[in-house]
């Protein structure tokens, strides 16, 4: 099996990366430099060719209409690691310019995105701020630039982090979000999972809301395989599907999943996955396990490839690019994950996306895409810029460059910047037409156009 590798070293200015997709114990054969990509100015192009742009496009729009040029399905991005990489996805974040509130996850118990310093960034619950600041999950724009920026990057699919379907807490509010996604990842032809969060069974049942914790996981588990299984962009391995949970904490006997998985028949039982060091709580309706942050870094990688059963049960690696909690800071849970893994600028994430026994994974889990309370996002921040991204480039070897991310997250600023103007919407949406079928000079000229003439 070949192994895609890269390697870091830092200094003041710049990230040298040296790049080789090699069999184990070679040396790597190419080296490249890079540095966090600033705006592209636009200055490439003179006012007649962005005038033509419009133009063009504005009789391409006509033709669309009139149904005379079919959109492309799909957006089917080639890498030369065939590795799967899948990023866990937290769909929780209300904005007050889309909800009319801020949520929860951006303001914790103390934090309010109302306030902000001299420079325009907003108090939020965390100790990173995202390039394009807080936003919603449920902002179809917002939407458009993860994907987009995912895909540019070599991510295969998304696992949701999910809070089963009960009006409670923000937890509906959480499963409307993921819901709101699925056209967007049916038109790029992106591939999602959920992982399910057992305690919400619990507090189903606490607030009488289920007659048993069992009933409750039986509720979401039905609506999981009417909701989410039907997709046909649901992940499925060797033909089945994929369902995480994350533990389980809160039903832990194999008893009490036979339970809850006898509501499906037996040809929609997915495959199961749990915690890592976790299956036998769920017995034999376990077939593997996901890594995922731990204290102690890489002794938790070791650990778990050397204790559990790879050749029979899917494994699931993981990478991360960090943690670091804001929960005390912000007033949730005192003392609580108060443990940090420093990010160094990109290196942790080289070294747990890079660990030795990746070869033996499955697949890939990165954790994660926008965890901003935990520290553990690798969505373009103020703090890290591409920086996560580009590495993710180099390993699964797309043909892509920061310049294409940065593509993606003009034509969301752009979408902001003329969001009440309905012939720039219609020139963006070409745009991301342009996207979706790897033109992405193309579409570059289009937002330039739109920002310097309408």
């Amino acid at each position: 099996m070949k192994l895609r590798t890269v390697l870091f070293f830092f200094t003041s200015i710049n990230i040298t990366i040296f790049i080789c997709s090699c069999e184990k114990d070679q040396f790597p054969t190419q080296e490249k430099e890079i540095s966090i990509p600033q705006r592209i100015q636009d200055t490439i192009y003179s006012d007649a060719q962005l005038q033509e742009v419009l133009d063009e496009e504005l009789d391409i729009i006509e033709l669309v209409k009139k149904d005379y040029i079919k959109d492309v399905s799909g957006m089917n991005v080639e890498k030369e690691n065939p590795k799967k990489i899948y990023i866990h996805y937290m769909p929780w974040f209300q904005s007050k310019n889309f909800d009319g509130y801020w949520g929860q996850h951006w303001t914790m118990a103390n934090m309010n995105p109302e306030n902000s310093d001299k420079n325009g960034k907003q108090e939020i619950a965390s100790y990173y701020y995202p390039i394009i600041g807080p936003y919603s999950s449920s902002d179809p724009d917002l939407q458009e630039y993860h994907f987009l920026m995912m895909k540019l990057a070599g991510i295969d699919g998304v696992i949701f982090d999910w809070y089963g379907n009960k009006n409670l807490h923000d937890y509906e509010n959480i499963k409307n979000a993921t819901e709101s996604f699925i056209n967007i990842l049916e038109d790029l032809d992106f591939d999602f999972s959920i992982m399910y969060e057992d305690r919400v069974a619990m507090h189903a049942y606490n607030q009488q809301l289920s007659s048993s914790i069992i009933e409750a996981a039986q509720e979401d588990l039905q609506y999981i395989n009417d909701t989410y299984f039907s997709s046909p962009n649901y992940i499925k391995y060797n033909d089945k599907n994929l369902l995480f949970v994350f533990g389980p904490h809160h039903i832990t006997t194999q008893q009490e999943w036979d339970t809850i998985f006898d509501i499906l028949p037996t040809e929609n039982r997915p495959d199961f996955l749990t915690l890592w060091g976790a299956n036998d709580l769920v017995g034999q309706n376990a077939t593997g396990e996901f890594l995922w942050i731990a204290q102690d870094h890489l002794n938790a990688h070791e650990y778990y490839y050397n204790t559990y059963d790879v050749e029979s049960m899917i494994t699931v690696g993981s990478s991360y690019p960090g943690f670091k909690s804001f929960y005390e800071e912000g007033g949730w849970q005192a003392g609580i994950n108060s443990w940090i893994i420093d990010h160094i600028q990109g290196q942790t994430f080289a070294e747990t996306l890079n660990y030795t026994h990746h070869e033996l994974s499955d697949f890939i889990q990165i954790i994660t895409w926008n965890d901003f309370g935990e520290g553990t996002m690798i969505e373009p921040t103020q703090e890290f810029g591409f920086t996560y991204l580009q590495l993710l480039q180099q390993y699964t070897g797309v043909e892509y460059t920061a310049s294409d991310l940065n593509v993606a997250l003009e034509l969301y600023q752009t979408r902001k910047k003329f969001q009440n103007n309905t012939l720039a919407q219609k020139y963006l949406d070409r745009t991301y037409k342009y996207i979706k079928n790897q033109n992405l000079e193309r579409a570059d000229k289009i937002i330039k156009a739109v920002n310097r003439f309408l």
